[in-house]
Order: C-alpha cells, then structure tokens, then sequence
C-alpha cells in the first residue's frame, strides 16, 4: 500500500498543508494514521479521496458538504457527471472501448478502435472519442469503480495505436520548425502529449520527443543540443502554482527559442502567471491554431 505524506497530498491534489488540515479539522475530510513518531501519514485511498474531493470543487456542492460525504457518494456523483458528458453519438465506441478493456480484450478494443479510425480519422476521433473515453477511465479509476491494472491496459492501448498513428506519417521536412516535447519529472500521463506529436507530425514539422518524467538536466541538454524553436509540455497532475511558476520561469531563461507551449490541467493552468515566452494551450483547437502560425513562419 503506498503512503503519503501531507506535502505529497498538497502537490499531488493542488490543495495546500494548511488547508487539508483545516479540512480535517472542521469536516473531518481525511482520517490520516500516524507513525511512531507522530507523524501523519495517509493511504491510497485517502488520496483517492481528496482528488475526488477537487474534482468536484466546481460543481454547485460546498466543500463543507463534499468533505462530509462518504466515499460511496463522491463516486456516485463522479459517475453520474461522467456519464452526463458523454454525446450520444459517440457513445457506442466509448462504451465499447472500455467494456473492451475492462475484459482485456485487445482484439475487441483493436477491431472498435480501427472502426473509429474509418469513421473519423485519428484527429476527430481523438476528440470525440479517445480523450472522452480516457476521461472516463480516469473518472472510474477515482471513483473505484475500475481496477487499475484494467486503467493501465486501456491507457497503454491507446498509446500503441497513437504511436502507430505517427509511424504512418511521411517523412518531414528538413527545413521544417523543430518543436521539443517532453513531461516534467514526476509526471506520467503520455497521451495527451503523444496526441501533440501526431498533430504537430501531421503539419510536417520536425518533432524530438523526450517522453514521460524528464528531469530538468535532460531538457537542457536537448534543448542546447537540438535548439528548438519550441518547446511543448503537459503538467497533468494537481501541483502548487507557485512550483509551476518557479519550474517555467526557469525554462523560460533556459529557452532561447520563440515560444513554449502548456498544456494539460486547467485547474491547475488557470493559476500559472505565464512569462512573455510561455503560452497556455487550453485545447486542441489552440494548438492547431499554433502549428499553423508556425507553418506560416
């Protein structure tokens, strides 16, 4: 079982120490145990617990009200928003993937996920289909409604179709505008950034990509070895804003070239004071507007 400490919770959820304190001491939000030493600690499930807590900050219940519900209602409301988002129309590869993926069914998921393909082409059908999808996933995960070793087979799937996605592409230009993308140390969550490198392939530019959970001594090297004209990244888990400033406002010094691009967690994102290099990419529609003005560059 994998144990926390409260600095943990405040960077993996976005809420600060103090905070969650105050939580736990008018509402009773978390139920930490203590080491022999006296200090607090917390399990998965009381992480699981807070981050649920924050995904529903933005609907109409109070905080009051979320740090008092039981567990087995935090889920049912996640569930419940989850399905309310979904398009009908969509609705059957959606379903279909994660039923597909659930059973571990890699043909199923590869004959519903090539059939999206024909239909939609992987740009749409990322937006309409695969993100809704992993959205869910990720909803169903938090609300334990989903094992994660079926999460992981689901989200490794997908990654392996994007790859393959990209491997189709014809070659690029060797004129072309390089774009550098990478994850920051400690985060994980691949796809949205591989999604990134498809679309910014797809318009012929050049893309080096570092992958998942880069240190900041890597991304240097690569950017003084490469020189980039961008740089694309993704802050996916709940952080501070004040680390996400300090860890761009270093980049930013780092980076000589024309802009870096952030992507990812908007309620996180929203927070960030962004230097005049630094650009927040709110959606995919943002980044195309993006590749398109580097093309034209």
């Amino acid at each position: 079982m994998n144990l926390f400490s409260i600095s943990q919770l405040a960077q993996y959820s976005g809420i600060k120490p103090h905070t969650i304190r105050i939580w736990e001491q008018r509402y009773n939000a978390l139920q930490p145990d203590r080491s022999e030493k006296n200090t607090r600690y917390y399990n998965g499930d009381q992480l699981r617990r807070l981050l649920n807590i924050v995904s529903l900050m933005d609907t109409d219940y109070k905080v009051s009200e979320l740090c008092t519900m039981p567990d087995e209602k935090l889920s049912s409301l996640l569930l419940e928003r989850s399905e309310a988002a979904e398009n009908e129309k969509q609705e059957y590869f959606v379903s279909q993937l994660i039923s597909a993926g659930m059973s571990y069914n890699e043909d199923r998921f590869e004959e519903v996920f090539e059939q999206a393909l024909s239909k939609y082409g992987m740009g749409e059908a990322y937006q309409i289909i695969i993100h809704p999808m992993l959205v869910r996933v990720g909803l169903m995960w938090s609300a334990n409604a989903i094992p994660s070793g079926q999460e992981h087979f689901i989200s490794n799937l997908v990654r392996q179709k994007i790859l393959r996605s990209i491997d189709s592409l014809p070659a690029v230009r060797s004129n072309s505008g390089k774009w550098l993308l990478f994850l920051p140390e400690d985060e994980f969550h691949e796809i949205g950034l591989l999604f990134a490198s498809f679309l910014i392939r797809k318009a012929g530019h050049k893309v080096m990509y570092l992958g998942s959970s880069v240190s900041a001594d890597a991304i240097s090297e690569a950017i003084r070895d490469t020189d980039p004209k961008y740089l694309l990244l993704f802050l996916v888990r709940y952080n501070l804003h004040e680390n996400i400033n300090k860890y761009l406002s270093k980049l930013s010094d780092l980076f000589q070239g024309n802009k870096i691009y952030v992507a990812g967690n908007h309620k996180l994102l929203s927070q960030v004071d962004y230097t005049t290099k630094t650009y927040w990419l709110r959606d995919i529609d943002s980044l195309e507007k993006e590749i398109k003005i580097a093309t034209s560059n």
